[in-house]
């Protein structure tokens, strides 16, 4: 990728999302909205699922987000955990999580390296200009701690319905 930003790290130029379907999903441990420790291995014996998203309180992340929380119960019919994952801080996620009601777990990656270990914290272009930013991405983990599906580029509308409807097929 060409970029003619010289702000980006070739590494930061060449990030994508390259795990798939089989692929053990990268450990982590993250703080959630209470400021506690939370690790993806606390969910062994759970499927995961685990979306990265841009910003709190955002149109698109807001929607997603609720989205999910409408539909938390039959997730977690399904023996499936939700989690988002976004760089705002604790704090943020208290808020954004008190004003819409959420009933997921969302977990503060400030430093970008559970985004990066994904591959989804890449080089974005919005009206001309280039930034680095999160990839609207999920990922589907079963209770061994695989991969089972990765949603690229997400819509953030009709999204949680769709894993769901994949998840009970």
């Amino acid at each position: 990728m060409e970029s003619k930003n010289p702000n980006f790290t070739q590494e930061d130029l060449e990030r994508k999302v390259t795990l798939t379907a089989g692929d053990i999903a990268p450990d982590f441990s993250l703080e959630n909205s209470d400021g506690v420790s939370i690790s993806l291995k606390d969910f062994a014996g759970k499927n995961v699922v685990l979306y990265f998203y841009p910003k709190d309180n955002t149109p698109g992340c807001t929607t997603e987000a609720c989205e999910f929380s409408q539909n938390y119960d039959e997730f977690i019919a399904n023996d499936c955990v939700i989690v988002g994952i976004s760089p705002d801080s604790v704090k943020s996620h208290a808020g954004f999580i008190n004003k819409q009601n959420l009933k997921h777990i969302l977990l503060s990656d400030p430093d970008k390296e559970v985004a990066k270990a994904y591959g989804v914290w890449q080089v974005r272009k919005n009206y001309g200009k280039e930034y680095l930013g999160i990839v609207r991405t999920t990922f589907v983990i079963d209770k061994d701690g695989k991969i089972l599906k990765v949603y690229k580029s997400v819509k953030a509308a009709g999204h949680a319905a769709k894993v769901l409807a994949d998840l009970v097929k």
